[in-house]
């Protein structure tokens, strides 16, 4: 009888539904908020210097996210093939995460050193130079526009706001480091570091 009552009752219903689907939630996420697992960086693993930081905010604005994921499962057919599973101590500083689970190309979560910056810069410019059978579109133009210092001495400053511990002296040394410096090669620069503190790990 009180069953009927809920299913006739489109209100009641619907708050009942939210309250089930709160707990759920607050079930889940919690225990991932107050784990150290989840929000304690890997051991070293540290905040993107301003150049890799930069390069980042091109890889997601170019939409890079889109055909390649970041993020390798812990089964022997993926770790076999892109090297040891992501843990999420390796991600803490990444905002967004860049998960993914597209992969048209390949999972990047490992790529940083294993192909030269020649290699990285011919391949963003011409992929099929390289890699014949590529779909991968070239992105010429990036080597002509420059990464602004400015604004990714704000972005490092909102970065220490929010808990990523840079250091003054780092935030002050953002615009030189990126100070004529193309978005190719920021984008590089972010690439040629994915993974390369994690490869070891078995």
């Amino acid at each position: 009888m009180r069953h009927e009552q809920i299913e006739k009752n489109v209100n009641l219903m619907m708050v009942l539904i939210v309250i089930a689907i709160s707990i759920g939630g607050l079930v889940e996420i919690i225990p991932l908020m107050l784990s150290s697992d989840a929000t304690d960086p890997d051991e070293g693993i540290t905040p993107y210097s301003a150049l890799r930081l930069a390069g980042r905010d091109v890889y997601v604005a170019e939409g890079c996210y889109n055909c390649h994921s970041q993020m390798i499962r812990p089964f022997r057919s993926e770790t076999e093939r892109y090297g040891p599973y992501t843990t999420a101590g390796e991600t803490v500083y990444d905002r967004p995460f860049q998960f993914g689970s597209k992969r048209t190309g390949p999972d990047l979560a490992r790529v940083g050193g294993r192909y030269s910056d020649d290699w990285q810069r011919l391949h963003l410019i011409d992929p099929r130079a390289l890699v014949p059978e590529s779909n991968m579109p070239g992105y010429p133009w990036l080597a002509d526009r420059m990464v602004d210092p400015e604004l990714i001495t704000a972005k490092m400053k909102a970065l220490q706001t929010l808990g990523d511990p840079y250091t003054d002296e780092q935030i002050a040394a953002a615009a030189s480091e990126v100070e004529g410096k193309s978005e190719l090669d920021a984008l590089i620069a972010y690439l040629q570091g994915l993974g390369i503190n994690r490869r070891s790990r078995r």
